[in-house]
This record gives C-alpha cells, structure tokens and sequence, in this order.
C-alpha cells in the first residue's frame, strides 16, 4: 500500500474499516426518553466548559435502532443533559451503552460519542414499555412507560430533535498523552417523525464501579416521550480545541 494510499484511509483498520463512511440513515428508530430531576451539585460537576448549567435536569434514554444504514440492528440507553452554549440550548451526551461494534467504533473515532459495550433493551410488555440497560450480569437501569396513553406534541418532539448535541472527543497520542481533546456539536438531520406519544412513567438506576449512571440520582420523574422516526445522523463541527484553549470553526469532513 502507498503513502498516498495509506492518507487516504478514514478508519482502522486500514485493510477493513470497521465501520462504513457516512450519510448514516436510521429508520424506524424507537425512544423512550424519561426526563428527570436530579442533584444539581452532582449535575453541574458532570458539565463540561465551555457548556452551561440550565437546570437540574438529565434525560435517560432507551433507543432501538433496527435498520441503520452501516451500522445495523442494534439498541442503545444512556444520558443527556440538557446544557447550553453561547446562549442556544442543547443536549450533551454524558454515558451512552450499546451492544453493537460498528455504532460504538464509528461513534467514538468520528464524533466522539461516549460509548461503552453493554446490552439495553426496549420492548412493549402487555400495557407497558420497558426499557433495561444491563452491564455484565448487572441490571443498572430500568425505565417504564404506559404504553401510548396520549399523543405527544409533535412539533415540540420535532424542535427538540432539532436542537444541537454536544460531545467531548477525546483520543490519546500512542504515548498516552493527550491527542485529540475537543468539544464537537452535531445535528440530527432529515426527521420524519412517524408518531409520538406520552404517559406515566418511572426510572430506577443502580450503582456500578464502571457503569455509574446512578452517580446522577432519580428525584423526580418530570415526563416521559415515546417516539419513532426516520432520521439522519450528522456528521460534526469542532466548536473549541481544549488542547488549543480556543474555539474553531472547522468541519469535521468523512475522507473521499
């Protein structure tokens, strides 16, 4: 293989990327999104600069992606504060779990998604809908849903999905010293929102050395969305360098 060639690559390994490049379409993705309150010390700790504090608020989610073009069949959990930057609100992906290899590769080495292997699940059981994240042996997290009990807003949905998202990419240079360390936005593009409802809903986390959602406890359950759509996952926009202390504006653009 040629230098030339080898510059060319855009994921490891070389000879067989483990994932495909992108547009990266998700059809019939499933959520249920249970927004809580939680311990504002414990929150703001979790946060990020240059992201902003708006309330004492996370959203954990169990999302069911059956047919994703690249990445395949496969279910996710996980949670995202809702924060702000320069004045616009957002969400920032704080855990996320999945049983997959492509979406856990492809999501850390492209945009930095804060994946780890675990096995959640979502499911309608009789009148309600389960969501569970299991790490190991471990049952860390179970949420549950009357199933389909009102329609949502659905222009509130669709903004909410429209709003920006926010990770910190982090990669290592061989020596182990920092690389990479970057705050990256994207945007969910190309929403076909198929139906959305809500209910009465509860969330229970348990404590893990490696998993620990429940470092941000349950103190009240504030509301609950089911959904499904088609969308497309964007690709990135580096909005501050922490290795450089400043911000930039450059695209984070798939190799042609």
């Amino acid at each position: 293989m040629k230098e030339k060639d080898v510059s060319q690559t855009y994921a490891m390994p070389i000879s067989s990327p483990a994932f495909p490049k992108g547009p990266y379409r998700l059809y019939d993705r499933e959520f249920l999104v249970i927004t809580y309150r939680t311990d504002e010390k414990k929150l703001r700790e979790a946060i990020p600069e240059p992201l902003e504090f708006v309330e004492p608020l996370v959203k954990f989610e169990f999302i069911r992606m059956p047919n994703s073009t690249g990445f395949g069949d496969y279910t996710e959990s996980g949670q995202v504060i809702p924060v702000q930057y320069k004045g616009r609100k957002g969400g920032f992906s704080h855990a996320m779990y999945l049983n997959d290899g492509p979406p856990i590769l492809g999501g850390r080495e492209l945009w930095g998604f804060p994946k780890k292997y675990a096995e959640p699940a979502l499911a309608v059981h009789r009148d309600t809908l389960v969501g569970s994240l299991d790490y190991g042996p471990v049952r860390i997290a179970t949420g549950t849903m009357g199933f389909k009990h009102r329609e949502a807003d659905g222009e509130a949905v669709i903004a909410s999905l429209n709003e920006p998202n926010y990770l910190v990419k982090v990669v290592p240079n061989p020596d182990g010293t920092p690389g990479v360390c970057q705050l990256v936005r994207y945007q969910i593009e190309d929403i076909d929102l198929k139906g959305a409802w809500s209910g009465p809903a509860a969330l229970e986390l348990h404590a893990h050395a490696l998993a620990p959602v429940a470092n941000l406890p349950v103190l009240e359950i504030v509301s609950a969305t089911h959904l499904i759509a088609d969308l497309t996952l964007g690709l990135g926009v580096v909005e501050h360098d922490y290795l450089a202390g400043g911000a930039t504006e450059s695209r984070l653009q798939a190799a042609e």
